[in-house]
């Protein structure tokens, strides 16, 4: 077996080879961090206008249940008055 030789230079290259290694895997997890944050975001906001266009048809229900009730009451109100 053949004993590896410690010269500076070899020290030098272990280091810049292990902080690239490094570097690397930084960026690696910078990436799917910014992947993950940019899926949720756009979940959030699809949710957001699903949510808003169901609140917005409830909301329309609700007019036209409160709308008919007025109208019943004021059809009540002019048979009370007549009679």
């Amino acid at each position: 077996m053949a004993k590896r030789k410690n010269t500076l230079t070899r020290f030098i290259e272990d280091i810049v080879d292990d902080t690239k290694d490094f570097v690397d895997d930084i960026l690696d997890r910078a990436k799917d961090l910014e992947t993950d944050v940019k899926d949720a975001v756009t979940d959030a906001v699809d949710d957001d206008e699903k949510s808003s266009s169901s609140e917005v048809a409830n909301l329309h229900a609700a007019v036209a249940e409160l709308t008919a009730k007025v109208n019943q009451l004021a059809e009540l109100q002019l048979a009370g008055a007549k009679g």
